[in-house]
């Protein structure tokens, strides 16, 4: 079983060194990386200047820009919302980033009461990611919110 009680002290402890939304995101994407199992591709996209841009992961290359509304990620953040996705070749709109991705769980960031990116995490098996792990995921954002000064994002 995984412990995201752990990751989420873990993020804390490292981000106490620079709260800065780059090195957080960086260490938090390795250590969702280290920390999950069956797992191709964990990180973040951030807003900028109105669409999502890649920000620090583990993976594969991944899309660049995702605009508002398409896609797992920019649905997600469009609708506030945590979305687990069982398979992602059903999903209406999915941009496949990669390929061998078959499921993926993506759950907003928030900032100063108000979304500013996603977390993203694909898997190449379906239905990878349970409510466990969403739920386990929601205490490893609210750790990220915590922690991380998201001031130098250009939203």
């Amino acid at each position: 079983m995984t412990d995201y009680t752990l990751m989420a002290k873990q993020i804390e402890a490292l981000a106490e060194i620079d709260r800065d939304f780059v090195p957080v995101l960086a260490n938090a994407s390795a250590v969702l990386w280290q920390g999950l199992e069956r797992i191709n591709w964990a990180g973040f996209y951030l807003l900028d200047g109105g669409s999502l841009l890649v920000g620090p992961f583990q993976g594969k290359t991944a899309c660049v820009r995702i605009e508002v509304g398409k896609g797992v990620c920019g649905t997600a953040l469009a609708r506030d919302e945590a979305l687990r996705v069982e398979d992602v070749h059903a999903f209406p709109g999915h941009i496949a980033c990669d390929s061998a991705s078959r499921s993926e769980i993506v759950l907003p960031l928030h900032s100063g009461g108000r979304a500013v990116g996603v977390l993203d995490i694909d898997s190449p098996e379906t239905g990878r990611f349970t409510e466990e792990d969403e739920a386990g995921l929601k205490e490893v954002v609210k750790a990220l919110e915590r922690a991380t000064d998201f001031s130098r994002l250009r939203i």
